[in-house]
């Protein structure tokens, strides 16, 4: 009776997302619903025999001197050596399935996109089609816009493969979908990968999750999941535009990586 008033929020384990936004969040989900409720129960058993102990063995009226001294349990010292052994052990090995499937190379991918992170805004490279849109910080809203409006936006279509490869032009990042539970750090002279399907139509926001300079909380930028038709016309416009070709690395701010040529002391 309790669980059936949850709301679809209280459903979801209050996690900022929808069932079915790509094909992993209802694994996240999954995994998260069933732990942090196998650790309520963990919690209320724990706290319950706190209490009880406190309680029961508590100091009594005209009582003196120490309670009698017991050494060993063996009962409950297996208890709570087994008990929690087995905890750990399973919630690593749902962890490890779960994060198995997230972290699955995606065969074939139809959408691939070089995503750079630069203090203080992410350029979108989509390398198959060969078109690009470079980025700036979030800039104070104008009078009837939002901040919103003047954002970088990620364009992807809806049910189909994407792969992400992961690029900082100069310190570490990390790029965060808050609606697709999924987040990855960019780190310097590494390319890190996201692979995913988006499952559902709409607008999403992502910002970097790793503090990274004086305007970390600026960078930020939006995802649309749209259908192919307008997917392929957001190309056509970046090409109408003059976007196109790779951008590569050319606007990388890092001269110490290897490769790069370091100043010799």
């Amino acid at each position: 009776m309790v669980l059936a008033g949850c709301s679809q929020q209280q459903l979801m384990g209050f996690l900022p997302t929808t069932p079915g936004t790509t094909n992993h969040v209802d694994e996240v989900v999954g995994l998260w619903d069933t732990s942090w409720t196998v650790l309520l129960g963990v919690g209320a058993l724990t706290w319950g025999l706190i209490i009880w102990a406190a309680v029961v063995y508590r100091r009594r009226k005209g009582q003196t001197g120490l309670p009698i001294q017991m050494r060993y349990n063996l009962p409950i010292e297996i208890f709570y050596t087994v008990v929690p052994l087995i905890l750990v052990l399973g919630f690593f090995a749902f962890t490890a399935k779960t994060q198995d499937s997230i972290e699955k190379p995606i065969a074939n991918p139809q959408v691939v996109v070089n995503v750079y992170g630069k203090r203080w805004a992410w350029d979108f490279e989509y390398q198959k089609e060969s078109v690009h849109s470079f980025g700036v910080q979030a800039q104070p809203a104008k009078p009837g816009k939002t901040v919103s409006d003047a954002l970088n936006t990620l364009y992807l279509p809806v049910n189909e493969r994407v792969k992400i490869n992961l690029h900082s032009r100069d310190v570490a990042h990390s790029f965060w979908i808050v609606n697709f539970l999924y987040k990855k750090d960019l780190i310097p002279g590494k390319t890190n990968y996201m692979y995913f399907v988006p499952e559902k139509i709409g607008t999403y926001q992502g910002k970097c999750a790793e503090l990274c300079g004086q305007y970390h909380s600026l960078m930020l930028f939006q995802v649309k999941v749209v259908s192919r038709a307008d997917y392929d016309a957001y190309i056509a416009k970046q090409r109408a535009a003059g976007d196109t070709g790779p951008i590569g690395a050319s606007y990388d701010t890092n001269t110490n990586l290897p490769g790069t040529g370091a100043p010799k002391g």
